[in-house]
């Protein structure tokens, strides 16, 4: 049975906190809702089994906690590190054994290393990565080697090229020309991860903690039961517990959508350093597109990008992933195939994409009394823009600002809060979210004439870079 939004507005609470040291006088009584988690395995879903009126009492030996974070992500350890400057202490909750070690890499625009400057670890990130000068935009083909070439050393010039199938240049762009300010680097996200969780005391991530129930107590707190029995009392619930979030269903929010597009992901790993220029390399082509960039001294991040009418079996074997990935550029140039084949086996993955439209009046919102969706959780989108990981990075600072001030002036109650961090947020993600469907469906065109359109008309003379990168202008006070 799905949980509707009208349920949950009954979900509701006035919190005041004229006392943060004193839980009694946080929330008053709410009803209460109780949900399973379940699914296959991997899967992280919650089936909601039964709404529950009822009030559950809150037991002796539950863990007593103000702030839980579910999800130590980017998002959830962004808000951790980003409430922990301004002195308040959270718990997160991360299912996983340890931080994600695996997984590819993810591109940071400007507004994503303003986030990471406010928050103090922007410095710390710049020095492990490099800054990225331009794009080199080129189409597939088999017989374009020699023009190829001859395209690469224009761009040295240039700094960012746009080709098309047949190896004719399209455009080409530096940031720096377009956009002084400009900043790109393509960052690991494991290291993202670590340099995150390196600025929370020892005690801030719970791992092997598995939500297995999420409750309601009598005095509007959230309970929330882990797999291995524990239980924790929440005063203040942030949930980032990515794309499929058990907290976002429990909220309302439907599964994200699936848009008809898969991609491959892989991080080449060259021991003795890697060739190629520090330039996004993309390539068009007719239902499939591919880029590579490089990402330090001996890392290159690479993607493929295909249409497919449904996402399809889950495949984590290696050999199986780099074959499929291999079958598709079979015939493009001979750098991505070289790059699949030294790409490490615990970094090649492939994924659906998949995006949440935020309808406004007809989505739930942001938030419901004391718990809030930050990241994923809320607005996946698909990474065509490259903000997905640069939103999350907003919204943890923005939502700290919010919070930060209702806990510390006691002049607004930490619901009014969370509504305001939505009621801001929301103007940003919704056209962005959008934006990032549209161009990747243009970018996906498999009809013949509509790439011809493209690669002839729209991408030569209409596109700029400057508009195309308007969004990432987003400005930060430090914490």
């Amino acid at each position: 049975m799905a949980l509707s939004s009208s349920t949950l507005l009954l979900v509701k609470s006035h919190i005041s906190l004229s006392s943060f040291s004193n839980p009694s006088l946080y929330f008053s009584k709410r009803t209460s809702s109780k949900t399973q988690l379940g699914g296959s395995p991997g899967e992280s879903r919650i089936r909601v089994r039964r709404i529950s009126l009822s009030i559950i009492n809150a037991r002796a030996d539950d863990r007593k906690e103000d702030i839980v974070i579910v999800g130590a992500g980017i998002a959830g350890l962004a808000t951790a590190v980003s409430l922990q400057r301004l002195g308040i202490r959270t718990l997160v909750l991360e299912q996983g054994e340890s931080l994600r070690t695996g997984g590819t890499s993810l591109t940071l625009f400007k507004n994503g290393w303003k986030a990471l400057d406010a928050i103090g670890v922007g410095n710390d990130l710049r020095s492990q990565f490099l800054e990225i000068q331009g794009v080199l935009l080129e189409v597939s083909g088999a017989d374009t080697e020699i023009m190829r070439k001859m395209l690469l050393l224009v761009n040295d010039f240039l700094g960012m090229a746009i080709k098309s199938e047949d190896g004719r240049e399209l455009r080409s762009f530096r940031f720096k020309d377009e956009d002084e300010s400009q900043e790109v680097r393509a960052v690991e996200r494991r290291v993202l991860l670590e340099t995150l969780a390196s600025r929370l005391p020892p005690d801030a991530i719970s791992f092997s903690s598995k939500l297995a129930n999420i409750e309601r107590s009598e005095n509007g707190e959230t309970l929330l039961e882990l797999d291995d029995g524990i239980r924790i009392s929440a005063k203040i619930l942030i949930a980032c517990d990515g794309i499929r979030s058990p907290v976002a269903k429990l909220m309302g929010f439907p599964e994200p959508n699936y848009v008809g597009h898969c991609a491959f992901r892989g991080l080449a790993y060259f021991p003795e350093g890697q060739p190629f220029e520090p330039k996004v390399n993309y390539i068009y082509g007719k239902g499939v597109r591919a880029g590579y960039v490089p990402v330090s001294e001996t890392k290159v991040y690479w993607f493929i990008c295909y249409n497919s009418s449904s996402p399809g079996p889950k495949i984590t074997d290696p050999s199986i992933l780099r074959q499929q990935a291999e079958q598709l550029v079979r015939n493009w140039p001979t750098e991505l195939i070289n790059l699949i084949n030294l790409t490490p086996d615990d970094t090649i993955i492939r994924t659906s994409l998949v995006d949440r439209w935020l309808w406004p009046s007809i989505s739930p919102p942001a938030s419901t009394g004391s718990i809030v969706l930050v990241g994923d959780a809320w607005h996946p989108m698909t990474p065509n823009l490259g903000q997905g990981a640069c939103c999350a990075l907003e919204d943890s600072i923005v939502l700290t600002k919010k919070l930060a001030e209702a806990i510390k002036s006691k002049r607004t109650s930490v619901e009014d809060a969370f509504k305001a961090y939505g009621n801001e947020r929301w103007p940003r993600i919704f056209p962005l979210t959008v934006r990032a469907y549209l161009v990747g469906a243009l970018l996906q065109w498999d009809n013949p004439v509509i790439c011809a359109l493209r690669d002839n008309i729209v991408v030569p003379k209409l596109v700029r870079l400057g508009p195309v990168l308007e969004h990432t202008n987003f400005e930060f006070d430090p914490l």
